[in-house]
């Protein structure tokens, strides 16, 4: 089984679209307004063999900030990368989890939090057999956050509410793909020789964690 891509506004995918820049942001930062919302197959997308749930889009929140729920296993981690836009946060709630951000290594389990802040090199390991974990994002200057949309992006409507089998997972997607929608929506994919030089502890990208 094949994963394939959900239409998507050229906006989110990194395509060129007719629209300035500033109408691009305007679409992205609207006005922000009360809601509820759960974990539900409405809200959850199949991500590169993961879970992503979107509780709280940027769209929403005037671009200020997102609120995600990750549901993952070890071997569907993302390669190390920067956020230029944005603080993360990640806040554990099934599982266990290995932070590399420059030279530390950050263990966190259920109910522990990591702090990545903006411009820092990072990558992680999941070091159980799965992981659930909420994904906050915060804007720190005037461009609104991006990684939900890249998320979004990078991820189709989720079947149902298990982990995906034999899904594209980014060891095997063409990286040049996360690489340009990446970059467009603020966020920085370092090439090895990058992750060995900023990520001195990392182990690298592919190996396996335990």
């Amino acid at each position: 089984m094949t994963q394939t891509k959900n239409a998507l506004p050229a906006y989110l995918n990194g395509s060129k679209t007719s629209g300035s820049k500033a109408t691009i942001e305007r679409e992205e930062q609207q006005l922000a307004t009360s809601f509820a919302r759960a974990a539900t197959i409405d809200s959850t997308f199949s991500y590169m063999g993961s879970l992503m749930t979107f509780l709280a889009k940027s769209s929403e929140t005037g671009g200020r900030f997102a609120l995600m729920e990750y549901y993952t296993k070890p071997g569907n981690e993302p390669p190390p990368h920067v956020h230029e836009r944005e603080h993360e946060l990640y806040f554990v709630l099934e599982g266990s989890m290995r932070f590399y951000c420059e030279d530390k290594i950050l263990e966190i389990k259920a109910g522990e939090v990591a702090f990545l802040p903006q411009g820092k090199a990072h990558a992680f390991n999941c070091t159980s057999p799965v992981v659930r974990t909420l994904i906050l994002v915060q804007a720190i200057g005037a461009d609104p956050v991006g990684l939900d949309n890249y998320f979004l992006a990078m991820s189709e409507p989720a079947r149902d509410m298990s982990l995906p089998r034999d899904a594209i997972t980014y060891a095997v997607d063409d990286p040049e793909r996360a690489i340009r929608i990446a970059a467009h929506h603020g966020i920085r994919i370092l090439s090895p020789l990058e992750a060995e030089k900023e990520l001195p502890q990392y182990p690298g990208f592919g190996v396996l964690v335990r």
